[in-house]
């Protein structure tokens, strides 16, 4: 091989490093929940091979991700990879058998009248997190959120927000990243500098956020300031326009934000990674090449999943020779990464770690329920010999793993005399066209009506729920002597919303949680299911005057 060669290949490697692409948590190709995006096995270890420096994963249980990190590290011959997550609301929110949490917004609300107390479980929060994460494998946290929830309409943070204004989200998100990276594995604050106060979601197409930089300094740059001072470990780049700052490139692909704001004007030293490359906002603008050159061009150290990795490679790798950008500018992001790896402990990766962790703070994820319920009346069964309807609405029709088949908002609910009609997605549903009386009464059928709503900001849906005309929905049942009780799971805005229309005395209740522990809690605390009667006691002394 000529020296010329030999550089070349070096230099390949080098750029590889840099690249982070995605892959399932499962073992087999065929188990892939999301083809598009996750690399087959094979593809995933020719990658690995040649250099490629991080893998970011999704799906699968936690005792299987444990034998999953380990198989990546032997594709990569025991080279240090950043395996990541996001995990945004604990383990178990993407890898079954782990820790669960509730969304972070609900401890940003709980901090209104509880600041030490949201602070001390920030931090608990954190803990858990990372020590769950790092006995499955993995050492990056693509956590915390650290946008400003300002704009209830906003369809891609919302929950996943640590507060609704700056001081609160900052002194959430800088307790949880003391708490997780205390347990050796990086964290990382995103979605830089500010995905909060949107309307549109970046997944799907570019937002624009037109305010000053007087407005950005007061109000979405203070939670980065929080946890840069806590010593966050990475910072993750946002898919959005910022006139003020750049009127021509999106911050992912901005100087003037990568290197003139966050390294130069904050002072951050540490690792800067892009929001996946494949998301709409970039990847319907530039080419899977172009992209990441104008990602590391502006200042980014790691690009997370390109388009098209080798085509990445292959146009940096260009860029490099054309002189667009220097060897020694990505030699400092490679050093920056092995910087960080170097710092964490070795990782355990045995599927008997994941099981030990798996368990390992149930309580937390009980109390972060229990201290974030709003619980009023008890809901009574149909009257003997009838039934009643269990009227749910899901804001997905796939991907809803939070209401398994037994999951306790059918189950507890089926047991008390609430026969269950799922309406899902844009599936077919009792709907009428009567605006004033927006439901079908007779596709329902007979008894009262449980309503349970399971509605929050998420990813790719391009609206925060809560569009449908539940409003006028509920009257119409109140008007039929029909509303047994409403539940809301999810979106605080669309609790706010409703509750203020409901009698005094009609039972109701809201977690901030969306899995089965938080349906649990809720129709527990409105006298369904076996743990009715010490539930309520709970929830009771939870309400009375909350303690950590």
């Amino acid at each position: 091989m000529s020296a010329g060669a030999t550089q070349d290949a070096d230099l390949q490697r080098l750029i590889a490093e840099l690249l982070v692409v995605r892959a399932s948590g499962h073992l087999a190709d065929h188990q892939r929940r999301y083809p598009r995006w996750e690399l087959t096995n094979s593809e995933l270890q020719a990658l690995l091979e040649a250099g490629v420096g991080g893998v970011i994963l999704l799906g699968g249980s936690s005792a299987e991700l444990a034998l999953r990190t380990g198989q990546l590290q032997h594709w990569a011959d025991g080279r240090p990879l950043l395996l990541c997550a996001d995990v945004e609301e604990g383990v178990g929110q993407r890898f079954e058998g782990a820790s669960w949490l509730v969304p972070p917004l609900a401890l940003g609300r709980l901090h209104r009248h509880s600041p030490e107390g949201a602070l001390r479980l920030a931090e608990r929060y954190g803990h858990c997190t990372g020590r769950e994460a790092r006995a499955v494998g993995l050492n990056w946290v693509l956590a915390p959120v650290c946008d400003v929830n300002n704009n209830p309409a906003n369809p891609v943070i919302n929950v996943r927000a640590w507060g609704e204004d700056p001081a609160t989200a900052g002194a959430l998100a800088a307790a949880f990243t003391r708490g997780l990276q205390a347990e050796g594995v990086l964290g990382c604050a995103k979605h830089f500098p500010g995905h909060g106060d949107t309307d549109s979601d970046s997944h799907l197409e570019l937002p624009v956020l037109p305010h000053s930089r007087s407005r950005l300094e007061a109000v979405e740059l203070p939670p980065f300031r929080d946890a840069i001072a806590a010593g966050v470990a990475a910072v993750m780049t946002a898919h959005l326009g910022l006139p003020a700052l750049d009127p021509d490139r999106p911050a992912t692909l901005s100087p003037a934000v990568l290197s003139g704001l966050l390294r130069q004007e904050l002072g951050f030293a540490g690792l800067v990674v892009t929001d996946a490359l494949v998301m709409e906002a970039i990847a319907g603008r530039y080419g899977a090449g172009e992209a990441a050159v104008l990602a590391l061009e502006a200042g980014a150290d790691l690009v997370l999943m390109p388009a098209d990795a080798r085509a990445a490679i292959n146009a940096i790798a260009e860029a490099v020779a054309e002189g667009r950008l220097e060897r020694g500018r990505l030699e400092a992001s490679v050093a920056r990464r092995r910087a960080a790896l170097a710092g964490l402990p070795r990782l355990g990766r045995t599927a008997a770690d994941a099981g030990q962790a798996a368990g390992a703070d149930g309580g937390l994820a009980r109390k972060l329920v229990s201290a974030t319920l709003e619980i009023r009346g008890r809901i009574l069964p149909p009257e003997a010999g009838g039934s009643g309807v269990n009227l749910i609405r899901l804001d997905q029709a796939l991907q809803a793993p939070f209401l398994p088949a037994a999951a306790p908002a059918i189950t507890v609910a089926a047991a008390a005399g609430f026969r269950p009609c799922l309406l899902a997605g844009d599936t077919i549903s009792p709907w009428s066209d009567d605006p004033q009386a927006p439901l079908a009464l007779e596709r329902l059928g007979e008894g009262p009506v449980l309503v349970q709503l399971f509605v929050r900001g998420n990813p790719f849906r391009g609206h925060a729920g809560g569009s449908e005309p539940w409003p006028a929905a509920l009257g119409q049942l109140l008007k039929a002597g029909r509303l047994a009780g409403l539940v809301v799971y999810g979106s605080p805005y669309l609790w706010d919303e409703l509750r203020e229309l409901l009698p005094p005395g009609l039972p109701a209740g809201h977690s901030p949680g969306q899995m089965p522990l938080a349906q649990e809690e809720v129709l527990a605390g409105l006298g369904l299911g076996a743990g009715a009667r010490y539930r309520s006691k709970a929830i009771a002394a939870a309400a009375a005057g909350f303690t950590d």
